[in-house]
This record gives C-alpha cells, structure tokens and sequence, in this order.
C-alpha cells in the first residue's frame, strides 16, 4: 500500500542539494523512472522525490524492468501520495500528466513533461518513454547542479 511522503523519511531538512519532485498520477511509472534516473546521473547530487495525486499499490512491473535494462533498480520503490509538504520543499516540480491537482508555491520551478503513461504498455512500448525520460533528466540536471555532465 501507499503512504504520504515524508520529507523527514527522505533526508535532513539542512540538505544543501536542490530538491526535485517528480508527480504524475499513480507515481507508478513516469516520475518512478524519473526520480531512478534522476538518483543515477546526479550521483547523489540532487534530493530525488517522486509521488502520485491517487498513488498505485506498486510500481509499474514494465518499467521496473526497462530502468533494469539501464542498470537502474527501482523494484524496492513504493508510490508515494503527493503532499502540500513535499512540493513546498522542493526546488524544482516536474509533473507528467496529473493535471492541475499539485499546490504551486511562489519561487518553485515548475514544469510539465508531456510524456505517454506507460500503463498498460509492453516493453517495447515504455522503451522511447523511458528514453525521453533519461534525455530529459539529463538535459535537467545540466540546468541544475553546477558541474553535472549529461550522460
């Protein structure tokens, strides 16, 4: 089952490193690949949270197994229910298709990423949105944390 994300779960509210949330719906399969991705090419250098407007009961079996074929393990992830604290403390919100159920705070980032949902899709499917994906994080992280090279 889901449960509210915690900031306190995540990390000491004294971090110094620029916080991104990742939301999309059931926090099942986009922002989870997101947030694996984002995790991986910071290199720990970013805070990465991810979480759902109506979380699923797990993350999305197909997209666990393309983030495996990066070298990427997001099987042990859980979906999250997105809360008024986890935006707040970020620094920057991405979105992916949840409309407009997320709180905006004055000097928080925002974007939306226009991606396909991966739910219910094959393998062969989910393999260009995960690589949007990763391109797009990339392309982030560039923005973001001094010195990130995009991979």
């Amino acid at each position: 089952m889901h449960r509210a994300l915690s900031m306190n779960e995540e990390g000491p509210m004294t971090d110094s490193r620029p916080t991104v949330l990742f939301v999309c719906v059931h926090n099942a399969g986009r922002s989870q690949m997101a947030a694996g991705f984002t995790a991986a090419l910071s290199e720990q250098g970013v805070r990465v949270l991810s979480a759902g407007s109506e979380p699923a009961d797990r993350v999305n079996p197909v997209a666990v197994a393309a983030m495996a074929e990066e070298g990427i393990d997001i099987a042990g992830k859980q979906p999250e229910l997105l809360t008024v604290d986890a935006v707040r403390e970020s620094d920057v919100v991405i979105t992916m298709g949840c409309g407009d159920v997320c709180p905006v705070f004055p000097g928080t980032r925002y974007e939306d990423w226009e991606l396909p949902d991966p739910a219910g899709l094959g393998i062969d499917e989910v393999r260009p949105i995960r690589d949007a994906i990763r391109d797009r994080v990339a392309a982030l992280l560039a923005g973001l944390v001094p010195g990130e090279v995009a991979r």
